[in-house]
């Protein structure tokens, strides 16, 4: 299967989780962050969007961070997907 977004949505997969501290101190799963870089897995056409014209400004492939609780999360066989508007989406990751 695959996720296909319509209008000013991307769906995102989230990036694996720091699992231990600067110090050295590993973290249980309960105790990490929900992470908020994920990597763009499908981005939609864009269009008109509340009677404004949309033009998507992420591609597939990129690095981004978003809003801590945007978005909705599905999943898809075994793996976990995102699915935002682009105006949840906070900056691009550039290395």
């Amino acid at each position: 299967m695959k996720l296909v977004p319509l209008s000013d949505r991307v769906v995102l997969k989230e990036l694996k989780a720091e699992e231990t501290t600067a110090s050295g101190i590993v973290l249980p799963g309960q105790a990490q962050e929900k992470p908020q870089q994920a990597e763009v897995i499908a981005v939609g056409p864009g269009g008109v969007v509340d009677g404004k014209e949309i033009v998507m400004n992420v591609k597939v492939g990129q690095k981004v961070i978003y809003s801590k609780y945007a978005g909705t999360e599905v999943k898809l066989g075994e793996e976990k997907f995102t699915v935002v508007r682009q105006n949840d989406i906070l900056a691009v990751v550039e290395d």
